[in-house]
């Protein structure tokens, strides 16, 4: 062979062979068939089955919420419970509230154990109650909350079964729980229907009313029907009627003896360091009526109350009852902007979702009669990184310091009753600023006035 005729063996083709062609396997890009190939229907079926599996599992994650069974034990342990002790009238609310938030609980209940203690008959009080559904927790905000409290793991008192030193011959309130024991199904009841009642009466007729209904009854246990009408409904809690008994009501043990519960007062006192009080003893008190100096609460209510404002403007609503007692200064006066639809929502915006700017100039204002305040409490329903900007500009103003609900440091049981120790917090503030169309900042105010403190010192945004 030639030199000149040599080539590599991997290129020599046979003189009657084609001319070999090379072959480009075909790439298909990103494309619907692609994404049908990866994803088959078997995968897709895996993967939305996870997903339940993995949201259970962020919210597990998060923990899971105390029973109470130790305060359970110690309702079961009050000493009216026992069957040596004289039996009184038992006086039963089934259709009480329930599955709405606890300020709206705690003035109902206050309102119907005040009746039971006007018509001297032993009130039933409840668990706080989100779901009857059977399991012991519910889902709320992608997390696990108690499906039911007890009472006492929020307040104590005679609203939940304490003892009245003001009134000590007065029957005290007994659980659901044994006044379904005393009254069972075999037992004998006297059902009293709301129907007749008269709803739409000032709060001292309507109670009243109750009570003659209740003097003529001899059976021990006694049950409101109150499938007709609420017995104490949202309109009469919003309207100036209610300030008819606010004479009575303020002086009955309801109030006079009112007090959070062991758990929540142990919240406000592990939180010392935040409310700088002078003495430990303003926290541990819980009957004090020294306030904690310095202080400014303020109640900012958020969330929800981005949709519920503007309906309070379309409603041509006014504040909470209680927040218009003469003796509170703040007035709120929609009148001049009934015919202007744009001027009544502004108005109704300022008072009730007010901005940044308008918060730090209300509470500039009040410092300059309150001279003294230096720290502000932010009560609030709103996340912890939208505060920021209220902070920096509160400290901008010249307060001290700015701390909020995220702040306070709360064990497992006390994170699920942390609106409670928002308001025991408040109700020792020097100063409280509330929301006058909210049922929190009327109960606040409700009990810094029955424990003596000055009307002045409770304002509204």
């Amino acid at each position: 062979m030639k030199a000149a005729d040599w080539m590599p063996r991997s290129v020599r083709t046979s003189p009657s062979a084609p001319p070999r062609t090379t072959k480009y396997r075909r790439r298909h890009s990103c494309s619907w068939r692609s994404f049908i190939r990866v994803f088959t229907l078997r995968k897709v079926l895996v993967s939305v089955t996870l997903v339940p599996v993995f949201l259970l599992l962020a919210i597990v994650c998060q923990g899971i919420p105390s029973n109470y069974e130790d305060i359970r034990s110690f309702e079961h342990h009050l000493p009216q419970h026992s069957s040596s002790i004289h039996q009184p009238q038992y006086l039963r609310f089934p259709g009480h509230l329930w599955g709405f938030g606890f300020n709206n609980v705690l003035q109902e209940a206050i309102l119907m154990s005040y009746l039971a203690y006007v018509s001297n008959v032993s009130f039933v009080f409840e668990d706080y109650t989100w779901s009857h559904l059977p399991l012991p927790w519910t889902i709320y905000d992608f997390a696990l909350r108690p499906a039911r409290i007890p009472f006492n793991a929020l307040i104590s008192g005679p609203t939940a079964g304490g003892p009245m030193p003001s009134a000590p011959n007065a029957p005290r309130a007994v659980s659901a729980e044994f006044y379904a024991q005393v009254c069972g199904p075999g037992s004998r009841k006297h059902i009293i229907s709301s129907l007749n009642a008269p709803n739409d009466a000032d709060g001292d007729v309507m109670i009243d009313w109750w009570v003659d209904q209740l003097a003529s009854v001899r059976e021990p246990c006694i049950e409101i029907d109150s499938s007709a009408h609420d017995v104490f409904d949202r309109h009469f809690f919003g309207n100036p009627r209610i300030l008819s008994i606010w004479e009575s009501l303020t002086r009955s043990p309801m109030l006079t003896d009112f007090a959070w519960s062991p758990l929540v007062q142990a919240a406000v006192s592990r939180n010392f360091a935040f409310l700088q009080p002078e003495s430990a003893k303003d926290l541990y008190d819980a009957h004090s009526r020294k306030s904690l100096a310095g202080l400014v609460a303020l109640h900012l209510r958020r969330g929800d109350y981005k949709r519920h404002c503007p309906n309070l403007a379309k409603w041509g609503a006014d504040y909470m009852g209680i927040n218009q007692h003469p003796s509170l200064p703040d007035r709120f006066d929609r009148s001049p902007y009934i015919n202007d639809t744009n001027a009544r929502l502004s108005y109704y915006l300022d008072h009730c979702w007010p901005s940044t700017e308008q918060v730090v100039e209300k509470l500039r204002d009040i410092r300059k009669e309150y001279p003294g305040l230096r720290r502000v409490y932010v009560l609030s329903n709103e996340w912890a990184w939208s505060l920021d900007g209220l902070k920096n500009a509160l400290e901008e103003d010249g307060w001290d310091d700015l701390v909020s609900s995220t702040d306070i440091v709360l064990d497992s049981e006390q994170k699920h009753v942390a609106m409670a120790v928002d308001m025991a917090i408040a109700e020792k503030a020097e100063v409280f600023i509330g929301n006058g169309f909210s049922s929190l900042s009327s109960n606040v105010v409700m009990l810094r006035m029955a424990k003596g403190m000055e009307g002045k010192s409770n304002r509204f945004l």
